[in-house]
């Protein structure tokens, strides 16, 4: 879909957004798309003061269809502008599709790097060793809103050769005097990788090395983010094909990180322990960056391919969000995820009484000696601790998510943010999360609070709407 096309259908747009203004489940305080289908976050970015926030975008359907890089922006995380699209699918190269990418700021201009999809349909094809074309594509850009030429990097030939079609999703980042180029990868043998490219230009790229695990963890690792922090490095990523281990993996795909020892010069590294970085049920294709103030943001999809669970603002033209705004922060060799203390600016006055009865809320626990714990939260959505385990429980409004849980040491602090039609949950000042949809028929929050726990402290805040300009 070229630009031509795109504003040649801009009615259909409206149509879509006339149904959504009807819609109980709209988000107050996360990013929808406009219309349509929104999924990964891209070219994540702070250029000049603004961040700009691109994302994979269907705007005429609510379902699947063709991609584009949707576009917002804000300065302060609480008021955002929107953008008609900013990259099209109008060269060869992309011509199915523009997929996901990252952005990197190097001498006040921003490099975008993507995926071009093309899928052939000239005959029968398996689309995993034959079929498809991800075409590794460069743009740069003054503004961060405009750009002249496209230039193709990478087609499935310069990958190597024992690559299936699957290699997509760079990532840039710059070490010891070289840049380095993070692709989601997919071996002949069906082993998820990531390959690493390296340049002294950001333009002309050699290929390094790759990471693979010792013992096979997926078919195919998407979205790899290889990032630093406090001079440790994690490898972030979405294994597809791992197989659930009790309360673990149990989504269809994960989404989480490996430590990594990383001797880039002499192409060696050790990978730890792979952990989800969130335990819910709508969180994939996570991306990282480093704002002007030295923070390592992440955003996530606040969606998951291929479920089997459904959402019910498709019927108003409109499907999936992105995650709240989160810091990354390590602590005992863990990342651990906080919101942005820019959304404390949502709050209204603060409350201590346990009565909550708003639609859209921020609920903030801190426990001692907490043995068993459940609280419910608009007649439908429970949270469960008993035995070291903490459960979301969504039953009905799961509109078929039903359970997640994750193993605690102890129970100490609860973070809550309730909102039409989500639910994120930030346990232990962020050592564990949950994100996911959810569709109660009543939005009041409704607290009601059980168990064997002593409440150290307890304050609700009513939470107000991101303002979005056109």
């Amino acid at each position: 879909m070229d630009k031509k096309e795109y504003i040649n259908r801009l009615d259909e747009q409206k149509k879509l957004q006339k149904m959504m203004n009807t819609d109980k489940y709209l988000l107050n305080f996360h990013l929808i798309p406009p219309s349509g289908w929104l999924n990964d976050p891209n070219g994540l970015c702070e250029f000049k003061g603004i961040n700009h926030i691109y994302y994979q975008y269907t705007p005429f359907d609510a379902t699947w269809g063709m991609k584009l890089w949707g576009h917002y922006t804000t300065a302060d995380w609480i008021t955002y502008k929107e953008y008609e699209p900013f990259i099209f699918s109008d060269i060869p190269e992309d011509q199915d599709g523009v997929y996901s990418g990252s952005a990197f700021i190097k001498d006040d201009k921003i490099y975008f790097y993507y995926t071009g999809n093309v899928k052939h349909i000239d005959k029968d094809y398996d689309y995993i060793v034959a079929g498809r074309e991800q075409n590794t594509i460069l743009i740069t850009s003054n503004d961060g809103f405009t750009y002249k030429d496209k230039k193709v990097l990478f087609k499935n030939i310069d990958y190597p050769s024992d690559m299936s079609c699957h290699v997509r999703d760079p990532q840039i980042f710059e070490k010891n005097n070289f840049y380095y180029m993070v692709l989601g990868a997919r071996d002949l043998k069906d082993v998820g990788c990531v390959l690493i490219y390296q340049s002294k230009d950001l333009i002309t790229w050699n290929y390094h090395m790759r990471i693979v695990p010792e013992k096979k963890f997926g078919y195919m690792w998407e979205c790899p983010n290889l990032i630093e922090i406090d001079n440790k490095m994690f490898l972030i990523c979405c294994p597809q094909g791992v197989e659930q281990e009790g309360i673990n993996y149990a989504n269809i795909y994960q989404c989480g990180y490996f430590p990594i020892d990383l001797d880039l010069e002499n192409k060696k590294y050790s990978l730890g322990k792979f952990k989800e970085l969130d335990r819910g049920f709508d969180i994939y294709a996570p991306q990282t960056f480093l704002d002007e103030n030295n923070r390592r943001i992440i955003i996530g999809w606040m969606g998951l391919p291929d479920t089997e669970y459904t959402n019910p603002t498709v019927k108003n033209g409109w499907q999936h969000a992105l995650t709240m705004p989160r810091e990354l922060i390590v602590k005992n060799n863990q990342l651990y995820q906080i919101p942005l203390v820019e959304f404390k600016n949502l709050r209204g006055k603060i409350n201590k009484e346990l009565n909550c009865n708003k639609e859209n809320v921020e609920l903030d626990f801190n426990f001692s000696n907490c043995k068993n714990l459940e609280i419910l939260l608009r007649n439908e959505i429970k949270l469960i601790y008993k035995d070291n385990i903490f459960t979301l429980d969504l039953k009905e409004c799961g509109y078929g998510r039903d359970k997640r849980s994750v193993y605690l040491t102890s129970l100490k602090e609860l973070q809550i943010f309730l909102d039409n039609s989500s639910i994120e949950i930030f346990i232990n000042s962020g050592e564990e999360v949950f994100t996911s949809r959810c569709y109660s028929k009543d939005l009041k929050t409704d607290l009601k609070i059980l168990g064997e726990y002593e409440l150290k402290d307890f304050s609700w805040y009513e939470l107000k709407k991101i303002e979005i300009n056109k």
